[in-house]
């Protein structure tokens, strides 16, 4: 069972997040709404996976999060957003980001590419709608990206 932190201070969304995920077999260690909150709940829990929103509450940007949680070790994350281009231009940390407003569907189809990613370096298609790889996922093992 994979573990995942969710980053997000809109609670409608987080708890959705949450429901969906834990439904299909993912252990939710936390959810977050601000990136201090976010990276000690990734410190304590050392999570697989993380969904996290870029936009956080107090200000913050989920890409904080990612950055910090780094020097744990392999973690796999996921953006949601509603400004795509955003990540594309700012190279953070990272996987790949879905676009908001998402289908529990394509956030579950995003977030099994993404554990892929971790576990063997590839990102294989289908891509559900309003999913992107992130260039630093590209340049971590691109021979093996598909």
């Amino acid at each position: 069972m994979l573990k995942v932190l969710i980053a997000e201070d809109d609670l409608m969304i987080a708890d959705m997040t949450e429901e969906v995920l834990v439904e299909h077999g993912y252990d939710v260690c936390g959810i977050a709404r601000t990136v201090a909150d976010a990276v000690a709940l990734g410190r304590q829990h050392k999570p697989d996976l993380a969904v996290i929103d870029v936009r956080l509450a107090d200000g913050g940007l989920g890409t904080e999060v990612a950055a910090q949680l780094d020097a744990l070790g392999r973690l796999g994350v996921l953006y949601a957003t509603g400004n795509m281009s955003y990540l594309m231009l700012s190279v953070p940390k990272g996987d790949a980001c879905i676009s908001k407003p998402y289908r529990s569907v394509d956030l579950l189809r995003s977030l099994q590419i993404v554990a892929d990613i971790v576990a063997t370096g590839t990102a294989s298609p289908p891509f559900p709608r309003g999913f992107q790889l992130l260039p630093s996922a590209l340049t971590k093992r691109p021979e093996r990206l598909i």
